[in-house]
């Protein structure tokens, strides 16, 4: 089965998944505006992006099986898989709020949306609860289901600690690039990001196919983490129409690879260029010009926001910073391709190298 039809498979799913979290709003005697409200809450957030998470569920179970799924257990898999769709939406919600992002996915953020604004707290609130309500429908008589309950909360949880430290290292009104570092910028990828894009689903498939799981402490989630660099890059160096959204990591002043990379190469020229300028924000104008950039309305391609970003973006370009990027990622795959080529499956308590052969291929060379 080619990848657009294992995408319009679970994408079918979804369509169940909707009518039966609508279903039961209208059977708690909800009025109809809230269950239209919701309908679109549902429709706008979780299905849209590359669902790269919720197919690795099932593509690791069928890896981990070595056969086909039957439609039972393909529906219960896929339930699952789009758990951590939800999970992603609920976080992304919030994130966008938190950042004042323009963009997601190639639309404006939700709570940018006519008639949203913080109502899209609650709303990321209702993302996050019918992942146990589903949870609950699907699961509840299952030995794993209270694994399931808590493989979510603690996920949740180790996701919310790396917006924490992301949050208070670079506050949005205090720039202070001395407080940057790599090591900082790793832990918060591991945290805010690795965990639920590479252990979760993982994690999911080894429950449903009983192979014992343990608690993974953080640097067990780290092998991977070096692909969220590609986020942080492609904020750099995508423009709109390739990665769906207009990079803010620059104004808003995130602890991210790039500028961390370009801390540590920088001559004091170039260092102060980037203290007075990362982080700044652009004016009015420049945010409007980029919006109408982002919704289509205009035809120019631009890879920045304002004046002061556009210096941030020369200095990185002057330091190097592609050429240094493709060089990481091609030493990061060599890495993992390693690791992985050393996994004895006869002793690995189920694991399979195809597994993680299966992510690599989703997440390499990846452009948005």
């Amino acid at each position: 089965m080619d990848k657009s039809t294992r995408r319009a498979k679970f994408e079918g799913v979804w369509n169940v998944i909707h009518d039966e979290l609508l279903a039961h709003l209208k059977a708690c005697g909800m009025p109809a505006e809230a269950q239209e409200w919701y309908s679109e809450n549902l429709h706008y957030n979780v299905p849209g992006g590359k669902l790269n998470r919720g197919m690795s569920v099932v593509d690791t179970v069928e890896i981990l099986k070595g056969r086909p799924l039957t439609d039972e257990e393909y529906l219960q898999v896929a339930v699952l898989g789009w758990g951590v769709e939800l999970l992603q939406a609920f976080f992304l919600v919030t994130d966008d709020l938190m950042d004042s992002s323009i963009t997601r996915r190639g639309q404006p953020c939700w709570y940018r949306v006519p008639k949203i604004g913080l109502v899209a707290v609650n709303d990321a609130f209702m993302l996050e609860g019918a992942i146990y309500h589903l949870l609950k429908r699907h699961f509840k008589k299952e030995p794993y289901y209270v694994d399931l309950l808590e493989l979510f909360h603690e996920i949740s949880y180790q996701t919310e600690i790396g917006q924490l430290i992301d949050l208070i290292t670079a506050p949005e009104d205090v720039v202070d690039l001395s407080k940057f570092s790599l090591q900082k910028h790793s832990m918060i990828v591991v945290y805010k990001t690795a965990f639920y894009s590479f252990y979760l689903p993982v994690a999911l498939a080894m429950l449903f196919c009983c192979v014992p799981t343990l608690y993974t402490p953080p640097n067990s989630a780290s092998p991977l983490a070096p692909y969220e660099i590609q986020d942080d890059f492609l904020d750099f160096a995508g423009v709109p129409a390739q990665i769906g959204k207009v990079g803010t990591d620059i104004i808003d002043n995130k602890c991210s690879w790039c500028i961390n990379t370009a801390l540590s190469l920088a001559t004091p020229d170039q260092r102060k260029i980037l203290d007075e300028n990362y982080g700044v924000k652009p004016t009015r104008e420049e945010t409007e010009f980029a919006k109408k950039i982002a919704e289509g309305k205009n035809g120019e391609e631009q890879g920045y926001l304002g004046e002061a970003e556009r210096r941030v973006k020369a200095v990185f370009e002057e330091i190097g910073l592609r050429e240094i990027y493709a060089e990481y990622e091609k030493n990061a795959y060599k890495k993992l391709t390693g690791m992985i080529d050393q996994i004895d499956e006869g002793t690995s308590v189920g694991l399979k190298k195809d597994v993680f052969k299966s992510f690599l291929d989703k997440i390499h060379h990846r452009q948005k």
